[in-house]
């Protein structure tokens, strides 16, 4: 793995944030407005679908490391040779919607093959959170074994909490902070937690052994670059605050 000397002081750290436009997202508007608010936010770095023409437009507009996400190995081939520093497979809440699961066998077999296609780029993969815990902590372990650099857990953003506000929150974190917590101490790679993560429970996610979080809607979802820079600054500043609270 060959990773960005500040992206792997982020990892070692516990300090990462990942800004994530979406895999389905071709809009290059909507995508440019999210990078350019990880950009001025302060975000690690971002996570765009995986088209060759996006990775362009993202080199034009940041320094930051650019990940391309993607469930088709082919993807990645050309968005790499367009510049993109990392990829992902994963980011499937836009596929359960549709009723498109993923289970622990296609994720290793796109592991595998991703590996074949491209051996030397720096490697994430989600772990579905459709899967019960125990297997996706088996999952994690075999895709390291696969070649996974990064593990990546999921689920908030299919959670309904029952309450608004910060308990809300809360609930719609509880999946992916519950998996990052047992695979965390399960791999010795770096593990993220993203989906349904906000500055509320971004700590609780560095708390629970992950090394950063990465999010999505509760950025790119909003109607103003004002609003998004705000928010990733939030999520920014959470983070080190929980940074300092843990390991002071």
């Amino acid at each position: 793995m060959t990773m960005d000397r500040l992206l792997q002081r982020a990892f070692d750290s516990a300090s990462v944030l990942k800004v994530i436009s979406g895999l389905n997202n071709f809009n290059s508007d909507r995508v440019a407005a999210t990078i350019r608010a990880a950009e001025l936010g302060g975000a690690t770095f971002v996570d765009i679908a995986a088209d060759p023409n996006l990775v362009t437009l993202a080199k034009q507009l940041t320094n930051l490391p650019i990940c391309v996400s993607a469930v088709e190995p082919e993807l990645f081939v050309q968005a790499v040779a367009a510049g993109a520093d990392l990829i992902e497979i994963g980011n499937f809440d836009s596929f359960y919607a549709q009723g498109r699961r993923f289970e622990a066998v296609e994720v290793l077999a796109l592991t595998y093959q991703t590996r074949s296609l491209l051996p030397d780029v720096t490697l994430s993969v989600t772990v579905p959170y459709i899967l019960a815990l125990d297997l996706q902590v088996q999952l994690a372990e075999d895709l390291v074994k696969a070649g996974a650099d990064i593990i990546q857990t999921e689920g908030g953003t299919s959670t309904n909490p029952v309450h608004g506000g910060t308990l809300g929150l809360l609930e719609k974190a509880a999946p992916t902070l519950a998996a990052a917590y047992e695979i965390s101490r399960a791999v010795s790679v770096p593990v993220l937690c993203a989906s349904g993560i906000s500055s509320v429970t971004a700590p609780l996610a560095i708390a629970c052994g992950a090394a950063g979080v990465g999010v999505g809607s509760a950025i790119n979802q909003l109607n103003s670059e004002v609003a998004m820079i705000a928010a990733v600054r939030s999520l920014v500043e959470s983070i080190a605050g929980s940074r300092r609270r843990i390991f002071a």
